[in-house]
């Protein structure tokens, strides 16, 4: 669904589809040497990350608002301060969530849109 007054979220597939993207962007984490720095920065277990990053993704897409009515707003920059990112911790997050995408057949037009947009917000997240 690519029609301009869809949502990310509708256009994606819905909760299912998000769940999906999360659920691979995390296996991948754990799975590519690549990613081995993004890894480490999440400790011991990555449920509760792969519930956060879905919750707010739904929200952020433009469906249901799961993270802030548990959480309240976001204030990604704020929480993500205890972590060292950098370039390269960005720049991980950015190539494994853009194989994420691709592994789960995320329509083109919308990867490249959600790119741009984890791209400028990932840079903005950058602490070091």
């Amino acid at each position: 669904m690519a029609e301009a007054s869809a949502t990310a979220f509708e256009w994606i597939g819905g909760e299912a589809r998000v769940r999906e993207l999360v659920d691979r962007f995390y296996d991948l984490m754990d799975l590519e040497p690549a990613y081995a720095r993004l890894r480490a920065a999440h400790g011991d277990g990555l449920d509760s990350a792969r519930d956060k990053l879905f919750w707010f993704l739904c929200g952020w897409l433009g469906g249901p608002d799961h993270y802030i009515s548990r959480f309240g707003h976001p204030r990604l920059k704020a929480r993500h301060m205890p972590f060292r990112i950098g370039i390269a911790e960005r720049d991980e997050w950015l190539a494994c969530m853009a194989q994420a995408m691709q592994e789960c057949g995320v329509d083109p037009a919308l990867r490249e849109r959600l790119a741009e947009s984890f791209a400028g917000t990932a840079d903005w997240m950058r602490n070091v």
